[in-house]
């Protein structure tokens, strides 16, 4: 008979990270992308329509991007931290489902970038000896991933079992 995963109990995460993480992401997108209009618009003189048309393309681009990509990054984020394990979930065409066990885990940080602490947000990283890397929950309010780190550190302490 071949066990399943809902018969080992998992599933995917079920907390949605922070509202304000779209106005966090959404200035982002626009750090990167709203950069270029200047660019092309001051290049109008030299290559004359076309720059305009590359400006007038990009600019359509920008708009688009800036209404999409935080919607659909607060679609799909998804986060959880249980008693036994913190579970991610994160990405639109390379989708990552990540679970560590606190029995694994090495360190438990909080960051936070300037833009996360203009909104009021942080992330939790969760540091286990996989080859995979750090689970990051980003986008959570800065005072819950401070709570958050306390907690997952005081159960990666109580939980010694040897998780090699």
């Amino acid at each position: 008979m071949t066990t399943t995963a809902e018969d080992l109990g998992l599933r995917p995460p079920r907390n949605r990270v922070d509202p304000r993480c779209r106005r966090w992401w959404t200035a982002q997108v626009a750090a990167w992308m709203v950069w270029p209009l200047p660019v092309l618009l001051g290049l109008g003189p030299f290559l004359g329509p076309w720059a305009l048309a590359a400006a007038a393309a990009w600019a359509a681009v920008t708009a688009a991007a800036l209404v999409t990509v935080p919607r659909v990054r607060w679609s799909i984020h998804r986060w959880e931290a249980t008693d036994v394990a913190v579970y991610s979930r994160s990405g639109l065409f390379w989708e990552e489902w990540r679970a560590a066990p606190l029995s694994r885990v090495q360190t438990v940080d909080k960051t936070r970038g300037p833009l996360q602490r203009w909104f009021g947000l942080a992330t939790v990283v969760v540091t286990t000896a996989s080859s995979k890397g750090a689970v990051r929950i980003s986008a959570l309010d800065a005072a819950r991933a401070a709570e958050m780190v306390d907690r997952l550190t005081i159960l990666a302490e109580d939980d010694q079992r040897d998780a090699t």
